[in-house]
């Protein structure tokens, strides 16, 4: 079974950053999609970022150029991160690490086989 652990967030003014990483072990994840979610109260959650595992990246429209997602798979391990610049009150939300085994991304999450538990991203003045 896929443990995803998530670190990283916290509470930030807007126009700040923060960097999260999630964290994986046991398995060859280069064969692995694998990609950041998010879900703000009252609100569906929603693709943020994707990468493939031959390295191709996706970002949800709203935060294309704020955000960047990269991936480190050495030996049976994974490291997934998501740098976040320009933060703004919209991001405020808990943003969850997913995984499933396959070549390509898909943006929907009912594909992703493994979630993490979460970790909160506040963005307020």
């Amino acid at each position: 079974q896929v443990q995803l652990v998530e670190s990283g967030g916290g509470s930030v003014q807007p126009g700040g950053s923060l960097r999260l990483s999630c964290a994986a072990s046991g398995y060859t994840f280069s064969t692995y999609c694998v990609a950041w979610f998010r879900q703000a109260p009252g609100k569906e959650r929603e693709g943020v970022a994707f990468i493939d595992s031959d390295g191709r990246v996706a970002h949800a429209d709203s935060v294309e150029g704020r955000f960047t997602i990269s991936r480190d798979n050495a030996k049976n391990t994974l490291t997934l991160s998501l740098q976040m610049n320009s933060l703004n009150v919209e991001d405020t939300a808990m943003y969850y690490c997913a995984a499933v085994r396959r070549r390509w991304c898909s943006r929907s999450l009912d594909t992703y086989e493994y979630w993490g538990q979460g970790t909160q991203v506040t963005v307020s003045s």
